[in-house]
């Protein structure tokens, strides 16, 4: 097989590939529409924010747990339940949307259930790619993984813009419902005797040690400089720069005036764009840590000029451009970290990278939607260009510096393998 693809030699990871390639298609369509539900229900970009939070605030709250548990259960079981419980909320919501019952406040209140059960979901299903096709092949995984995601995001939304357009927005909800039957029958088909699974950490019986294990994943983190890097870019663009879902539908529905279709399609040639990305990082040999800030910088200036686009074939452009440079940052980083990281951490650090990723978009998401709603999306989104732009070229220079630093202790390190080689040689000439 080549190795462009090496992770398809296990049918543990294709099956997982094939259910995935389903559910996410209906995730990506719930995106969508649950995007334009809010709007339409409150004509208020705010609200779009405010229902980030909702979604993604337990994640701040619950995602160091959600890894703690990831390095303690068997993660395929875990993962069954908590698709599972993703499955039921999307129905309820269809339910809610199909009768004309629906409020904003459901809506919030479905999106807290579900960011509760993602912060248990994302970190054990970061660290399960590695049991799957072990670490010689993690790479390549998380990169196809990430291009499938993003291959989603442009027939997801394409088609909900066009079922939103013609039928009616619950078709979507229901759509995404049945979808994770698909990824549920995957983990139930697996075989245990071919993953890899850590050996589980012993279960904490106190709160000081539930504490200790948990600082144990963030003090890997602090100390070991490129996955401090990588969390750290990662959260920061995400905060200012990756708020697509609030900033694109009053964008596209007020500014451009091109209506949910246009929409879907300005969320899918973002997926356009993200899809190349991922393949590119996937199909690499290794994880390149430049990539981090250079994606940083590709997303900041993109986003500056959709900010000030009144041409929708531009803002197309810019948005593909966008989705790359923040898919080749998240997908590096992510990389980075699984290549890194010990197997008995995996879980809590892979927690701490999802906890920082997932929790930053509901603080931008507030910050983007609150400026949004006073000053319009494109003030928001020329506002977030400019701090990720900023933050991709400070990223830069801390790359430069971190790998300076390694060159040096190399240098140290070979000048005292020869120093000991040479006093070795010294003492074998005496003793002749």
């Amino acid at each position: 097989m080549s190795p462009s693809w090496r992770a398809f030699r296990h049918r543990n990871y294709r099956l997982f590939f094939g259910g995935q390639a389903i559910s996410l298609v209906g995730t990506w369509m719930q995106q969508v529409a649950q995007g334009w539900l809010v709007l339409q229900l409150t004509g208020d970009p705010l609200w779009l924010g405010l229902v980030a939070v909702a979604q993604f605030g337990p994640v701040i709250v619950f995602g160091l747990f959600g890894g703690l548990l990831a390095d303690q259960l068997p993660k395929r079981p875990t993962l069954i339940a908590t698709q599972s419980v993703s499955m039921i909320l999307a129905l309820v919501l269809f339910g809610l949307t199909a009768t004309g019952l629906v409020e904003v406040w459901h809506v919030m209140v479905l999106a807290l259930l579900l960011g509760t059960a993602n912060a248990f979901d994302m970190p054990a299903r970061q660290a399960f790619a590695v049991e799957m096709v072990g670490r010689e092949d993690v790479t390549n995984a998380v990169g196809l993984n990430a291009a499938q995601f993003n291959a989603s995001r442009i027939l997801g939304p394409a088609v909900a813009g066009i079922l939103i357009s013609a039928f009616d927005l619950s078709i979507a909800f229901l759509i995404n419902g049945l979808s994770y039957l698909a990824v549920i029958a995957a983990y139930l088909a697996m075989r245990d005797d071919e993953l890899r699974p850590a050996i589980p950490i012993n279960r904490p019986t106190s709160w000081a040690q539930v504490v200790e294990n948990l600082a144990e994943g963030t003090r890997y983190v602090r100390q070991t400089p490129l996955v401090l890097l990588a969390v750290v870019v990662v959260g920061l663009a995400a905060t200012f720069g990756m708020n697509f879902q609030v900033l694109i539908p009053p964008l596209a529905d007020q500014t451009l005036d091109v209506g949910a279709s246009g929409f879907g399609f300005l969320m899918a040639a973002s997926g356009i764009g993200s899809t190349g990305a991922a393949l590119g990082v996937a199909f690499a040999r290794r994880a390149r840590a430049r990539v981090i800030p250079g994606g940083a910088i590709v997303l900041g200036l993109s986003s500056i000029v959709l900010a000030w686009s009144a041409s929708f074939p531009l803002s197309l452009l810019m948005m593909g451009l966008a989705g790359a440079g923040a898919i080749s940052m998240a997908v590096t980083a992510n990389t980075t970290i699984q290549t890194a990281v010990p197997d008995q951490l995996r879980g809590r650090v892979m927690s701490v990278y999802t906890t920082v990723f997932a929790g930053s978009v509901p603080a931008g998401g507030l910050l983007m939607g609150a400026i949004a709603s006073a000053g319009g999306a494109p003030l928001a989104l020329g506002i977030g260009g400019v701090a990720t732009t900023a933050i991709g070229l400070g990223a830069w220079v801390w790359v430069r510096r971190i790998r300076a630093a390694e060159a040096r202790e190399r240098s140290a390190g070979l000048a005292s393998t020869a120093v000991t080689a040479s006093g070795e040689a010294t003492l074998s000439t005496v003793r002749r």
